[in-house]
């Protein structure tokens, strides 16, 4: 007896349409279709609709479960063909591929990125193309598993799931092996698969139209490695992910994993050892998330080691983490730990036929060495000794292959897992002495940027003559002092970063250690980093003797003494200036002789020795005339000024400013005509001619406003608020602090600002209102925290008399300004 015929789509569909009462344009309306839809369906011409299609079908003719399974069914097989024959005997289906990896349980984060991916997949007007890149261990198959089980009803036909193997262990997937795979997910018998990419490609496009079908191809090595897989008409799509940048890949939606934040990180940490242990030892979990450089790998790995070890506190794995030499030895040792997954990426470019992928690889060690956060496009290429070009071409390279991370124009940045396997590399590649001279060469890049900093802030200096670094031609070019302050500001944490690990290397007998404070002086001084100029020139002026350089050892001497004038440690600060004075003396350096004099009758001005400062201000002023340097001889004209203004003597105190402002003017020096308007005014304001005080400071505000210097700006305020408040004009003086806070935030001058703050307070004080006083002042003190003690000193007083309820008229603090 034989078995009745199974029938056909068409014969199905007008089956049911019948039984429904439903006319062709009935039914097209129902199901939201064209009539002509529905016409070819029913005459078989059309063999494979869509699936969308189908589901609009069964949901308006009201079909039952097992009515929709059979329609589904047929639609799915060879649609619109007569029913097999004796002499066509019918072949068996393929079944649909349902190959998607499990999804993570413990998927965490990642919520902007997961829904950007459904909103391209879940458009069926074109074809879906989402790439999705970043370095090893970040997290990526995770990520493109987990949002393609969410487009799992999207895309009933199938989900195709592939390992490309672009980044080791092995060879990547050639693509002819790869379409075979694919094709024959889908049905096709190997046999009839061409051996040409091309007729491949063409047969692997014929299969996926009409169909919605979902591709995750997973560990892509390139663009060229994937193009011959897409799906070419709209309805199917392709998840891609890689290592390597997929930018110019044509229509598709780029997702750049970054590291998870610090807390997704414990968040996935908590789902793998239980949040009890997360509670119980919360600081310890955020320690070791950052050890783990928030890379799901990682996090994973040492997740799982403790999950198996429950009696092991979490603060016991951040001591075994905590030496970054031993740190990848605890995240894996196999093929699935994290130093694998980073040298898999780096294996990938030493056997690349390219020659710029192998100079990228031999380049990530020696670009590992130096410290600090941040990697210049110039840094590389001091520390790769290439043109700049050229180490540009390299860095981009590895950020093609997230080894690098661009975070700016020209400026990159390690993942610190990736920098300590550079590290590793570079211990076994380099030696001892290979890895100081690069380290020294990028000390060297820094003494050059000084040297162009100091030459545009203070193009008289005498320090300039000493300079020994030359021009490299990799330092960029400063179209104006404030460009050249700016990239200082920009390279100063990861600069100090690198001084400190030189201080740590062989390079702490080189004399290069010495002559960078004394480049850096233009900037540091500009930019009142006072804990800085001690902190580089710790040191220096010993070893500058030792090495036989006697004048930069006098200079670094005298530069010395500045912060402890600044902080107020005025016995400390002439102290180190009488020894740079005898200095100067034993090389015959009239010049440094001069600027000792000056900076002693400051000194001296300040703790009320008059007689004193005003030999040394006499001395200074007769060798500037006698060598005929008219910028020192203002300096000591200012400084005799000063003095005058403190013996009352007003009318030679004013001849004596006078004469200096007229010197910096017929020099054209705005710096030092600023400059010597400021200390004017702050020698007036001291002696209470507030008047006087607020006259000179203007005109010094004037000159810094056409500079455009905001440092300086945010002094000029501060001193003209000084000088408002001591006359009892407090709108005036509110609003210098107001314009003396924005200039002192644009500088990056947290002291300057939190002192402002100070004088806020008082001025609230004064005027009655203690609580915007003691607000005022709750903010000063968290500014002024890490800043020079002299003024977290003040602003603890002015806290104190507060309390006490003792400020009742505003007095000038007596430190400069």
């Amino acid at each position: 007896m034989n078995e009745p015929a199974t029938p056909t789509l068409s014969e199905l569909l007008r089956t049911f349409r019948t039984r429904a009462g439903l006319t062709q344009a009935a039914l097209a309306e129902s199901a939201g279709l064209s009539e002509q839809a529905i016409s070819v369906l029913e005459r078989g011409t059309r063999s494979r609709p869509r699936a969308d299609t189908v589901r609009a079908l069964i949901q308006a003719l009201a079909l039952t479960p097992t009515e929709a399974d059979q329609f589904r069914t047929v639609a799915r097989g060879k649609l619109g063909t007569p029913r097999p024959t004796p002499k066509d005997p019918a072949t068996d289906q393929a079944p649909t591929p349902w190959q998607l990896p499990p999804a993570a349980p413990d998927f965490t984060g990642r919520t902007a990125q997961v829904d950007a991916i459904l909103s391209v997949l879940r458009d069926s007007s074109a074809v879906g193309l989402v790439s999705i890149t970043g370095m090893g261990g970040i997290g990526k198959t995770t990520l493109a598993v987990h949002a393609a089980h969410k487009l799992a009803a999207t895309y009933p036909d199938g989900h195709l799931y592939l390992n490309l193997r672009g980044y080791g262990p092995g060879a990547p997937m050639n693509p002819t092996d790869a379409q075979r795979h694919l094709l024959r997910s889908l049905g096709s018998d190997i046999d009839s698969i061409p051996d040409s990419v091309d007729e491949a490609t063409a047969l692997l496009r014929s299969q996926l139209a009409g169909r919605r079908v979902l591709m995750l191809l997973d560990n892509a090595a390139d663009i060229a490695q994937v193009l011959p897989l897409l799906p070419g008409h709209a309805g199917s799509s392709a998840i891609i992910t890689s290592r390597g940048s997929f930018a110019n890949l044509p229509g598709a939606r780029q997702i750049l994993l970054d590291a998870l934040s610090e807390s997704e990180s414990v968040d996935l940490l908590a789902g793998m050892i239980g949040p009890s242990r997360v509670v119980a030892e919360p600081g310890a979990t955020q320690v070791l998330a950052r050890y783990a450089g928030r890379l799901p790998l990682a996090i994973r790995l040492v997740g799982g080691r403790l999950a198996t070890r429950p009696t092991w506190p979490v603060q016991h794995l951040v001591d075994l983490l905590k030496d970054e030499e031993r740190r990848l030895d605890s995240l894996g040792s196999d093929e699935t730990g994290v130093r694998a997954s980073i040298a898999s990426s780096v294996q990938f470019l030493e056997t690349s036929d390219r020659d710029l992928d192998r100079k990228a690889a031999a380049a990530l060690p020696v670009l590992a060495v130096p410290d600090g956060s941040d990697l210049t496009t110039g840094i590389a290429a001091t520390l790769l000794e290439v043109p700049l070009r050229r180490a540009d071409a390299i860095v981009e390279r590895l950020v093609d292959l997230n080894l690098l991370e661009s975070v700016a124009p020209g400026r990159f940045r390690f993942h610190d897992l990736i920098r300590a396997y550079g590290r590793e590399v570079a211990d076994t590649t380099l030696s001892p002495a290979e890895r100081d001279e690069a380290l020294a060469r990028v000390i060297r890049y820094y003494v050059e940027a000084g040297w162009s900093c100091h030459a545009l802030t203070h193009p008289t200096s005498p320090r300039l003559p000493m300079a020994t670094v030359g021009v490299s031609g990799l330092l960029p070019t400063f179209s104006s002092r404030e460009d050249s302050l700016r990239w200082l500001d920009a390279e100063q944490r990861n600069l100090m970063d690198r001084f400190r690990q030189a201080r740590q290397t062989s390079l702490a007998d080189d004399v290069l250690l010495a002559e960078l404070p004394l480049a850096l002086f233009g900037y540091h001084e500009s930019r009142r980093r006072w804990q800085e100029i001690r902190e580089v020139g710790s040191g220096a002026v010993e070893l500058a003797q030792r090495h036989g350089r006697a004048d930069v050892a006098a200079w670094l001497q005298h530069d010395g003494a500045i912060p402890d004038a600044e902080n107020g440690a005025v016995h400390a600060a002439s102290t180190r200036i009488r020894a740079a004075l005898k200095m100067f003396f034993e090389i015959h350096d009239q010049f440094g002789q001069a600027r000792c004099c000056s900076s002693l009758a400051y000194l001296l001005g300040m703790v009320g020795e008059i007689d004193d400062a005003l030999a040394y201000g006499r001395v200074a002023l007769s060798l500037s005339r006698t060598i005929q340097d008219t910028t020192l001889e203002g300096v000591a004209l200012t400084a005799v000024g000063a003095l005058y203004d403190r013996t009352g003597d007003f009318a030679r105190a004013d001849e004596a400013f006078a004469a200096g402002i007229a010197l910096a003017e017929r020099n054209n020096d705005s710096r030092a005509l600023f400059k010597r308007y400021l200390n004017a005014a702050f020698a007036h304001l001291q002696v209470g001619r507030h008047q006087d005080s607020v006259r000179t400071a203007s005109e010094a505000l004037k000159i810094l406003e056409r500079l455009g210097d905001a440092t300086v700006q945010g002094e000029a305020h501060h001193l003209l608020t000084a000088a408002y408040a001591a006359q009892g004009d407090y709108l005036a003086a509110i609003g210098h602090i107001e314009s003396g806070l924005h200039a002192a935030r644009i500088a990056h001058d947290v002291e300057r600002e939190g002192r402002l703050y100070v004088e806020r307070a008082r001025i609230n004080a004064v005027q009655g209102d203690r609580e915007a006083a003691a607000a005022h002042l709750d903010t000063a003190l968290v500014l002024l925290r890490n800043t020079s003690g002299v003024y977290l000193a003040d602003a603890r007083e002015v806290q104190g008399k507060l309390q006490r309820n003792e400020i009742t008229s505003y007095e000038v603090i007596r430190h400069t300004f």
